[in-house]
């Protein structure tokens, strides 16, 4: 009676918004604070199971710790049910859409994280076993109760571990029958749990121990033969390489851990990548086991410093901030690199496939792909022998073929250029341009055969191969050419011309102030004299004028030219001195920081907290370099322009005398509405036309004696306060730019 009387009494105070009265009716009228069901159900004798998991609540109350519920729950039949509901078949006659309904809530309730159920299923043996016998089963194994399983298992690890690992190291088949069920993406996940939520760091160093005796990752490797199941060697490698990221993570992030991770151990040592290599290569070369394997090769060759800036960092600094990789790896993928040529030269058939650009007769493909991520990421671990290995073999001139030959394909693209620039950032580290490049003699070769049988260049003292055997200027040039005549003859642009002004401009950058600079100077001068002509005159035009276009930083243009626009057919002066310049400052655009960092503002920085009164602007430190300084007394042509456009009265945003209310009801006027529009979309093409949006954010004109919100960019949203000027007069270009 209270509720009822203190709801009405709310609903009909005058004044209230129709908005608030129809929730506070919509809440009285469907009775969302009534209590649950379930209480009455479990009242009413001989109340089964199904019945409670029919309510649609039993879950939320489950969580609730409903404690009539939890005891039902718990009791020794209930379990039993929910343990077979999660690892028997249902029967097969039921509706598809309901079959896994049971189930599915059966999972729900025994991984709701409770203390009580996670009790009774981790320390009641019987339960455990039936879970357990699941895996007897014959693969494959229904993917949904596989996923049921896991989560159950795994919820269990992760609650009661002592006793559920306890068990599980009694069954020696344990390891044998997950494996066995790995085709199901589950069981990989089980693995992964196993090895990632066991707490604390002791009894998961006696886990890991266990595993490595089990011989896991010996176990996995297998997996990746050429001669298995495709599903089998993808879930296997999956699993290799989440295994190596989180021993990686948890080796950084416990610093009481002394012991070093045997599973990281036997991963990343010298016979198991040889291993590795062999099962790969053995046999027919299969894609899936190409593709699969240099995964696992790729996560061990990942930086401990992952993601976009450990990227900008390679791209940048080149061979001074090499991989942290293990000399073993490296030792066991050197001999099998002319494995890996021969990919590139005779990859696994493919069929022609068809693209918006054509049919492509022979596709790249995942392995030729695969094997340039490869080569990119050998590169940028900057080790010397490995490094003459690929140059012994020629390698970077057919990823250069392929380069141009795809010219649509972007991801091959990107590889082709970390690789380039991999070889010229370290040029000088690794010692690439002298004799011993091509010269063997100091450490031999893993690979057969005579430097003449396998193609390499001459022995000259400044000869380089990506210079002087690949042929990268002339390349650049003549793809550069190509472009140029199939646009003038109304063709599109290729796909790789991004890529390849980027490779061009880090060949200017390493020539103006690499490392290697004099060095790749020379080379530039044995080129013939027709080719250094052409190079000179690309670099001074045309890669210039490409920089150029492609530095698209407005706020620069806007301060450097001061509203001073002309129109596309004008040759404007570039704002940077040099393509050095120009290329920075496009970087630079693309990563430019507005304001502090997420980490910083997140982060509950102490200064900034501290010091609110000297330190105000800190969140926004950034903004206030941009500059926005705009020339009042421009009397351009564009100005006169654009002050002819401005020959319409323009109302101020004033102030209501009177206060509008918004639940009142209105007469939509839909032409008004059309006409503003109209007049507002003219506004802004002259605008943009004139290069004035900067100093204008936006222009309205309503009908009579509403507000017309024209606001500048630097006002607030009242524009009333300048109570000093004549809302009716004429408002004219210097105005605008003032404001």
């Amino acid at each position: 009676i209270v509720y009822f009387f203190s709801l009405s009494s709310f609903i009909l105070r005058p004044g209230l918004p129709a908005a608030a009265a129809t929730a506070a009716i919509m809440f009285w009228k469907f009775d969302l604070n009534n209590t649950s069901h379930i209480d009455q159900l479990l009242d009413r004798e001989g109340v089964t199971l199904r019945e409670l998991m029919e309510e649609e609540d039993v879950l939320q109350e489950c969580k609730a710790q409903n404690r009539k519920l939890l005891l039902f729950l718990s009791k020794d039949h209930c379990m039993q049910e929910l343990v077979t509901l999660i690892t028997e078949e249902p029967p097969a006659d039921l509706e598809e859409k309901t079959r896994f309904k049971f189930p599915n809530i059966a999972c729900e309730l025994l991984t709701s994280d409770v203390a009580l159920i996670n009790d009774k299923l981790g320390g009641d043996e019987s339960l455990l076993e039936k879970l357990y016998h699941f895996l007897e089963q014959e693969p494959p194994l229904n993917p949904l109760l596989a996923s049921f399983f896991s989560k159950t298992i795994g919820n269990l690890i992760a609650r009661k571990t002592d006793q559920v690992i306890s068990f599980l190291r009694k069954k020696h088949n344990f390891i044998s029958l997950v494996l066995n069920h790995i085709d199901a993406s589950a069981m990989m996940d089980l693995l992964l749990r196993l090895i990632s939520c066991v707490e604390p760091a002791p009894l998961r160093m006696e886990v890991l121990n266990w595993l490595n005796e089990e011989r896991l990752i010996q176990r996995l490797t297998e997996l990746m033969h050429t001669g298995r199941d495709e599903e089998r060697q993808s879930n296997a490698s999956q699993t290799l390489c989440d295994i190596i990221r989180l021993s990686r993570d948890q080796a950084n992030q416990l610093s009481e851990v002394t012991e070093p991770d045997p599973l990281l151990a036997v991963l990343e040592s010298q016979e198991n990548v040889a291993e590795l290599l062999k099962n790969m290569f053995e046999g027919e070369r299969t894609e899936a086991s190409v593709v699969n394997g240099t995964q696992v090769l790729l996560t061990l060759l990942e930086s401990r410093r992952s993601g976009l800036e450990g990227l900008m960092d390679l791209y940048s600094q080149g061979c001074e901030r090499s991989y942290t990789v293990n000399s073993s790896i490296l030792c066991a993928i050197e001999p099998h690199l002319k494995d890996f040529q021969q990919l590139l030269l005779n990859p696994p058939t493919r069929s022609a496939i068809l693209t918006t650009v054509g049919v492509l007769e022979q596709p790249l493909g995942s392995a030729r792909l695969h094997v340039a991520r490869l080569v990119a990421s050998l590169l940028q671990t900057c080790d010397l022998s490995i490094c003459q290995e690929i140059c012994r073999l020629n390698t970077m001139d057919l990823l250069l073929d392929l380069f141009f030959k795809y010219s649509w394909n972007n991801f091959l693209h990107l590889q082709v250029e970390l690789c380039v620039a991999s070889i010229l950032n370290h040029s000088a580290h690794a010692d690439l341009q002298n004799p011993g490049l091509q010269n063997h003699e100091e450490r031999p070769a893993t690979g057969t055969g005579s430097q003449a049988e396998e193609g390499t260049p001459g022995q000259n003292s400044t000869s380089d191969p990506l210079f002087q055997h690949c042929r990268l200027v002339q390349r650049i040039l003549d793809a550069w050419e190509e472009n140029d005549k199939n646009q003038a003859e109304g063709g599109r642009r290729r796909g790789n011309m991004g890529h390849l002004t980027r490779i061009a401009n880090t060949v200017v950058q390493n020539l103006e102030k690499g490392l290697a600079h004099s060095q790749m100077n020379d080379l530039i001068k044995e080129l013939p004299e027709d080719c250094r002509g052409r190079w000179e005159s690309f670099v001074g035009e045309t890669l210039r004028e490409t920089n150029r276009r492609n530095t698209v930083d407005l706020v620069r243009k806007v301060s450097t030219h001061n509203l001073h626009s002309s129109s596309e057919d004008d040759d404007m002066e570039s704002p940077f001195p040099n393509d050095l310049s120009i290329q920075q400052a496009f970087s630079d655009y693309q990563i430019q920081q507005m304001t502090a960092n997420f980490v910083d503002q997140f982060g509950f920085n102490d200064e900034e907290f501290s010091e609110h009164d000297e330190n105000i602007n800190a969140a926004f430190d950034r903004i206030a370099e941009i500059n926005f300084n705009i020339d009042a007394d421009d009397h351009s042509a564009n100005a006169a322009a654009f002050e002819a456009c401005c020959k319409e009265r323009i109302q101020q945003f004033d102030d209501c005398e009177e206060e509008e209310d918004i639940w009142d009801e209105k007469e939509i006027n839909y032409a008004t509405q059309i006409k503003s529009r109209s007049r507002y979309s003219t506004w802004m093409i002259c605008l943009r036309k004139y290069n004035l949006l900067g100093s204008v954010t936006g222009a309205w004109e309503g009908s009579p004696g509403q507000k017309a919100p024209l606001v500048a960019s630097d006002s607030s949203s009242s524009g009333g306060s300048d109570s000093e000027e004549d809302p009716g007069e004429h408002k004219t270009v210097e105005h605008f730019a003032k404001k």
